[in-house]
């Protein structure tokens, strides 16, 4: 079944219809513009349940959602939910990174991780693509360890201890 953004806002309104919509557009990929859409160029609480809806296809399909992976870094630049920014965030730390995008994202990724403002699962996701960004670019790697350690050290949280403790032994280990 194809559907039209309006039908599928309607179904995202409830979340009780979100599994048969995770069904239907998984298979039916067809409609996954239509959901990006949403996702993330909408305005709340829809398109927070259509970016949690993009993270669950991602689990069970991640062909089908990395596609959208430079559209979700540009909305970054923009994006001020802070739901919205995790699951984005998310998506993109389980991905490869466009290298026309490194830039920006260690920018941003620095301003997020070390934002005392950010709730910790966003922070936890920054700092994850920090350290994707230093495998693939080793010059950044003590500057980026510098920085995971002065965080890990002077706003710890054990979402943001636990995680980062495993990327800095990932990175000196690299």
């Amino acid at each position: 079944m194809v559907m039209k953004e309006q039908q599928m806002m309607e179904l995202i309104d409830s979340w009780e219809n979100l599994n048969f919509l995770m069904h239907e557009i998984t298979h039916n990929p067809e409609n996954i513009p239509v959901l990006a859409q949403i996702a993330l160029y909408g305005t709340r609480p829809k398109s927070c349940r259509a970016a949690w809806l993009m993270d669950k296809i991602h689990e069970k399909e991640p062909s089908l959602i990395r596609p959208l992976i430079p559209q979700m870094i540009e909305q970054l630049k923009v994006e001020k939910s802070e739901e919205k920014k995790r699951h984005l965030l998310k998506l993109v730390s389980l991905n490869s990174l466009p290298g026309e995008s490194l830039g920006f994202l260690t920018d941003y990724c620095i301003s997020v991780f070390t934002s005392s403002k950010e709730p910790i699962a966003v922070r936890v996701h920054a700092m994850q693509i920090l350290h994707n960004i230093a495998l693939l670019e080793p010059e950044l790697k003590s500057e980026i360890c510098a920085i995971m350690e002065h965080e890990i050290e002077n706003h710890p949280s054990a979402g943001l201890e636990s995680r980062g403790r495993k990327l800095l032994k990932s990175l000196a280990q690299s």
